[in-house]
C-alpha cells in the first residue's frame, strides 16, 4: 500500500494504491472500482477548490480597487480620523 506523506492526497495516488492480496479478502473488483470513484470525486473537489480560489482573488483585487478609488475620492477633511483632526 502506498502512503504519500506530507502531500496532500492526489486522485493519482489513490489510483496507484496497491493491497496486498489475502485468501479471505475483500472482492478486488470492488475495492478498485470504489477507489475510481474516491479518485474522480478528489479531481472534482480539486477543479472546484482551484475554481474558488480563482474567484476569491478576483473579489480581493476588486475589494483593493474599490478602496483605493474611495481613499482618493475622500474629501480632504475625511482625510484624518475624528480625534486627530488638524
Amino acid at each position: 500500500m502506498i502512503y504519500v506523506t506530507g502531500e496532500r492526497l492526489q486522485s493519482h495516488h489513490v489510483r496507484a494504491v496497491d493491497f496486498g492480496r489475502r485468501w479471505r479478502g475483500l472482492d478486488p473488483a470492488q475495492v478498485y472500482d470504489y477507489l475510481d470513484r474516491v479518485a474522480d470525486e478528489l479531481d472534482r473537489l480539486q477543479r472546484q477548490l482551484v475554481t474558488a480560489n480563482t474567484e476569491a482573488e478576483r473579489v480581493r483585487q476588486a475589494l483593493r480597487q474599490w478602496q483605493s478609488r474611495q481613499t482618493e475620492n475622500r474629501p480632504a477633511w475625511h482625510a484624518h480620523p475624528v480625534g486627530e483632526r488638524r
